[in-house]
């Protein structure tokens, strides 16, 4: 959503971090819980055939009817629950009932709910029947480039070790342009708070990580070039090629004993098991 734009610079003293406690980030889980079992139950209602607007009204009624707010609906004026953004799309699309889905194309589904005033905020790219084997590889190196990005954020590290680790993944996987100018961010009593966190970087800038700090990380990789343009709409960002781009996205907390993830439904264990990291 807006707010994410924002570049690297040189290192400084960022804003303050919120740090939650142990009994804010259960309510932050509760939030984060939420957002992903409505986007395990878009991920079912992704078919051919389905209108944006469709999987629109899914979520926006499992979010209320589970005692939840959309955290996207009327923010900053954005008309829907849901961001939809479909094939060269990146982010922040808008759900039309003249969005129709069809076989082989990728769809970014990116959510956000408020639970007692707290906010989670994750994305998924789902396939639309059968894609191609490029569209898969783009959407596995994405989806892994997100948890080594979440994995190293770890107690003592800094901001940007995260935001190198995500593009050095998404380097040594071959060519795909790295979507600059959008990025991850803090969040917590607001979907969007400081400080922002970029794909790509050095290590070693950006604050320290304290536990109680909870962060959205959000990797958005297209198959062409990383140049990204704003449609008339004022909210939807494409590709300038045309090509396809996806789009993953978490919510964690910062703790002692390593990254919880809090929108994953089994809270990141089984990723991190394939990474070999303690969480």
């Amino acid at each position: 959503m807006r707010g994410e734009e924002h570049v690297w610079g040189r290192r400084r003293r960022g804003p303050a971090v919120q740090i939650k406690s142990p009994e804010q980030v259960e309510l932050m889980r509760a939030a984060g819980l939420l957002v992903g079992r409505t986007l395990e139950l878009l991920r079912e209602a992704v078919k051919p055939g389905i209108t944006t607007a469709d999987l629109d009204a899914v979520a926006e009624d499992n979010i209320r009817s589970h005692g939840g707010v959309p955290s996207f609906k009327g923010y900053h004026g954005f008309p829907a629950t849901i961001c939809a953004s479909v094939n060269e799309e990146i982010v922040h699309g808008i759900p039309s009932p003249h969005k129709v889905l069809r076989e082989g194309d990728v769809i970014s589904i990116d959510c956000g709910a408020i639970v007692e005033g707290w906010h989670g905020d994750a994305a998924i790219t789902v396939p639309v029947g059968e894609i191609t084997e490029e569209q898969r590889r783009l959407l596995e190196v994405t989806e892994a480039s997100l948890w080594h990005g979440l994995a190293a954020g770890v107690a003592g590290a800094h901001l940007t070790d995260m935001s190198h680790a995500i593009e050095s993944y998404i380097r040594s996987q071959g060519r795909y342009g790295i979507v600059e100018g959008y990025g991850g961010h803090g969040i917590g009593t607001q979907m969007h708070m400081d400080p922002l966190i970029p794909n790509h970087g050095a290590p070693g800038y950006g604050p320290v990580l304290e536990p109680g700090m909870c962060f959205a990380v959000e990797p958005m990789v297209n198959l062409g070039t990383k140049a990204t343009r704003e449609l008339d709409d004022g909210w939807t960002v494409v590709t300038t090629d045309g090509r396809h781009s996806a789009h993953f996205e978490h919510t964690f907390a910062v703790t002692e004993d390593g990254p919880r993830v809090l929108t994953a439904l089994d809270e990141g264990r089984s990723w991190f098991a394939r990474l070999g990291v303690r969480a």
